[in-house]
């Protein structure tokens, strides 16, 4: 569960004390704070809902305890997975993931998200109470507005390799991180290049809902709880992380640059067709193109994501 002695708040760190070690083939179960406590804590704002956890890390930033930066997002871990190193995989099976907290939040600033010129000067920030059994967030009673909850970690990742340092937490990579994928739900098995020694996976950034783009920089942002069971994986030697469904493959891409993000994507498409299914990479390439589909993952990380979602049906053997 997250506390200052359990989260690394604002980077993934190879260098990091690992939060807890365990073998492969275990299961855990991770909490992650939701973002929600830095506008709720503004003056004014506090109803007292905030997570006791999410105070005691923010105290324990203030005293100099526990630091931060350079990003932004509190991220529960690491752990430190026994007989996993570079060049391994770490297979992530999402088992469960629950809403933690009966609320969520969505803001945005001046200078963020995807169209910081046609909100200049502007800040908004919305509480947005969660029915958790219906599944349903009430954006607006008013209006009649209402979004369906579909919970997931935006993000989870390992350390990047030695030479990189401590990194920021909001870009995506080669290490997953901040990835924003909201394909990434209870159910998926996500597959993670690992680049260090007991892969030091964190996990955190938890939303109840998110549309593909988050365009404003923020989801439906919430506290979180899952569990998962990780596997290494010597078998399997990957550049960028990958995903499985039980109806679809999911590969990823990611760059500052859109047109390049999309074109890792479509590679790493094209390369696991050929994997899975052993087509030749011009009819991985022809399948790509006719029967699979090519999503934003999200445009305001920095590094902007692309998936290419390949359906299962489109395979008979």
């Amino acid at each position: 569960m997250p506390s200052p002695t359990t989260v690394v708040y604002g980077g993934y760190d190879p260098l990091a004390t690992p939060a807890l070690r365990i073998a492969s083939g275990d299961e855990v179960i991770v909490g992650a704070v939701s973002t929600c406590g830095a506008r709720l804590l503004r003056p004014g704002t506090d109803t007292g809902t905030i997570e006791p956890a999410y105070r005691a890390i923010v105290a324990a930033v203030r005293d100099s305890t526990l630091r931060r930066g350079p990003g932004g997002h509190i991220l529960t871990g690491p752990i430190f997975v026994e007989g996993a190193d570079s060049g391994d995989v770490l297979e992530m099976r999402i088992e469960q993931v629950e809403i933690a907290i009966p609320f969520a939040c969505n803001s945005f600033g001046p200078r963020s998200g995807f169209l910081p010129e046609d909100f200049p000067g502007v800040s908004k920030s919305r509480i947005v109470p969660l029915d958790r059994e219906q599944m349903i967030g009430h954006f607006s009673d008013s209006l009649g507005v209402e979004i369906p909850l579909r919970p997931f970690f935006g993000s989870m990742g390992v350390a990047p390799a030695p030479s990189r340092g401590r990194i920021n937490s909001a870009p995506p990579g080669t290490h997953g991180g901040n990835m924003d994928n909201r394909e990434l739900i209870a159910g998926t098995t996500l597959y993670l290049p690992v680049q260090v020694r007991g892969a030091l996976l964190l996990v955190g950034d938890g939303h109840a809902a998110q549309g593909d783009g988050e365009v404003d920089i923020t989801a439906l942002e919430t506290a979180l709880r899952g569990r998962f069971q990780l596997v290494v994986r010597k078998d399997m030697h990957l550049a960028w992380p990958r995903a499985e469904t039980p109806t679809h493959w999911i590969a990823m891409g990611a760059d500052s640059n859109l047109t390049v993000a999309t074109k890792i994507a479509v590679r790493e498409a094209i390369a696991l067709i050929v994997d899975v299914k052993q087509l030749s990479r011009e009819d991985a390439y022809m399948l790509v193109s006719t029967g699979c589909d090519v999503h934003v993952t999200q445009l305001v990380d920095g590094t902007m994501g692309v998936h290419v979602m390949i359906p299962k049906r489109l395979f008979t053997k």
